[in-house]
């Protein structure tokens, strides 16, 4: 970690979120080496300074260099942001471990639940680089690529448990544009960034199916509950979820038309296939395979969650949606605030 103005940073993956943050953080001046996978995004960044694929129409800094060598990307850096789908995280960070200086800041800006271990993304990296567990940090919140990229007024937390490293990341993301928050709440902060996207698809199910505003509201409340509950249960503070990386993440990720976890749950809704939408799809869903992580979750630690388990069960039991919504709305009658501490 330095105290340097304008610190070297290597972004590991160049989808529209890593794209995005790599631009920003060349645009205020920092050097940027930006991890891309795909040979074509490497081109076309390299030929016309712009992800074509990923965040098109967006022109990136001349700050930024793309490369497919990960140890260049990683090596010599005063920071490195993961942003790679949750399900690839291991393998990646696996591969980039042993080129991260030992007094570089590690940022995870992905926001998923790992299927087999159901640890959560500082988890993964702590197995993969426990040297840098003390140097890990999340950056979450309410923030769709697009809208970053074009500079709209953004709001997040970064999250770290040692308040050093959370106010440097604090310090090295905050624009003029972007403003940053910090959390010390590392487990809250991602599960709530992970779960809502799986109450995201319940949110797309219910406007796919026309059901209307009233019951996305209360999807979007009960959605909520959830997700405070099985924090609370995994030694999150409650608080969080109250914040911008539990309501404010879940409020923009149901309601936003540029949410891919909502658009795979309209297109469920209006009688379309899983397979069929995931096809179409060339960015990362996070929702499908967090339902997976969060139903088990649920299940081991008897945590009671109706809504992820019935996006659960119309994504991989092929319950049909108007069959879940009947479910949801005739349980036993409860007390709102029965599980309020």
């Amino acid at each position: 970690m330095s105290d340097s103005e304008s610190p070297e940073i290597g972004v590991i993956g160049a989808g529209s979120w890593g794209t995005a943050i790599a631009g920003m953080l060349g645009e205020k001046g920092c050097k940027v080496d930006l991890w891309a996978y795909e040979p074509e995004v490497c081109r076309s960044i390299v030929e016309d300074r712009e992800n074509a694929m990923f965040l098109p129409g967006i022109r990136l800094s001349e700050n930024i260099r793309v490369s497919d060598d990960l140890d260049l990307v990683a090596g010599g850096k005063n920071m490195v942001v993961m942003v790679v789908p949750s399900h690839v995280m291991r393998e990646v960070a696996g591969r980039v471990a042993g080129s991260i200086p030992e007094n570089a800041v590690v940022v995870s800006a992905a926001k998923g639940i790992e299927n087999k271990t159901h640890l959560i993304m500082t988890g993964v990296l702590s197995e993969v680089m426990p040297g840098h567990t003390h140097m890990l940090a999340v950056l979450s919140g309410p923030s769709f690529a697009g809208e970053v990229a074009r500079q709209v007024p953004t709001v997040v937390t970064a999250a770290a448990e040692d308040p050093q490293i959370a106010g440097y990341v604090q310090q090295v993301f905050a624009t003029p544009f972007f403003r940053v928050y910090t959390n010390p709440d590392v487990m809250g902060v991602q599960l709530g960034g992970a779960v809502k996207n799986v109450i995201a698809i319940a949110s797309g199910i219910v406007d796919g199916l026309g059901l209307g505003l009233n019951s996305r509201a209360a999807l979007v409340t009960r959605g909520l509950t959830e997700i405070r509950r099985l924090g609370i249960k995994l030694g999150a503070h409650p608080h969080t979820f109250a914040g911008l990386s539990g309501v404010g993440d879940l409020v923009l990720t149901c309601t936003g038309t540029l949410s891919r976890n909502h658009t795979v749950g309209k297109m469920i809704g209006q009688g379309k296939k899983l397979p069929e939408i995931l096809d179409r799809m060339s960015m990362v869903a996070e929702g499908v395979r967090t339902a997976k992580s969060v139903y088990n979750m649920s299940k081991k630690l008897g945590v009671e969650m109706p809504i992820a388990d019935s996006v659960y069960a119309v994504l991989y039991e092929d319950l049909k949606p108007e069959d879940a919504v009947y479910q949801l709305m005739t349980r036993s009658l409860k007390s709102e605030l029965e599980d309020v501490e």
